[in-house]
């Protein structure tokens, strides 16, 4: 199983390249590929998102932010309205109960981690397309007393928007 986690991490880290190239945001987006297939391990068994893995990815967002100020000389505002705004979002659910507070951080390192607008818009609507489907799903077959983790989601749309964006610098 790790064996896989770390060809799913190395996967991630060569589309992250392709998708940004050789830049400060490169830094969160590692980071984001280094932890992303446990925190889907760990989401999808036990339903949470460890501080320990989710916290580092902030950190590692933050000095993206700070090497792109010193490396562009200008603030980076789109990582950090990402992070606002897809926090924020999943903070208003979490407070009526839809979401946990371990998505709510994880949606604040996966916008740090979107250095563009096509990148920090499409992660969150592929995850809530992917999740909603599931949703759906679950809902059907459970009633609506079912849950889903959604951190498997939020990871998956930020792959697609990375791969989307990868794409789009190949074509």
């Amino acid at each position: 199983m790790r064996v896989v986690e770390v060809l799913v991490s190395l996967l991630l880290a060569v589309v992250a390249w392709f998708a940004l190239g050789p830049v400060p945001a490169m830094v969160p987006a590692l980071a984001v590929a280094a932890v992303a297939p446990a925190l889907g391990r760990v989401d999808l068994a036990e339903h949470r998102l460890p501080n320990r893995m989710v916290v580092p990815v902030i950190a590692a967002g933050a000095v993206g932010s700070a090497l792109s100020w010193a490396v562009f000389g200008e603030l980076r505002l789109v990582p950090l309205l990402a992070a606002l705004i897809y926090s924020g979002v999943l903070f208003v659910l979490a407070l009526i109960g839809g979401m946990g507070m371990g998505d709510v951080k994880l949606a604040a390192a996966l916008g740090l981690a979107s250095p563009t607008v096509a990148i920090a818009l499409a992660s969150p609507v592929i995850a809530f397309l992917l999740g909603g489907i599931v949703a759906v799903v679950v809902l059907i077959r459970r009633g609506r007393g079912g849950h889903i983790a959604f951190g498997p989601y939020l990871l998956a749309g930020y792959a697609g928007a990375l791969l989307l964006a990868a794409g789009q610098q190949l074509l």
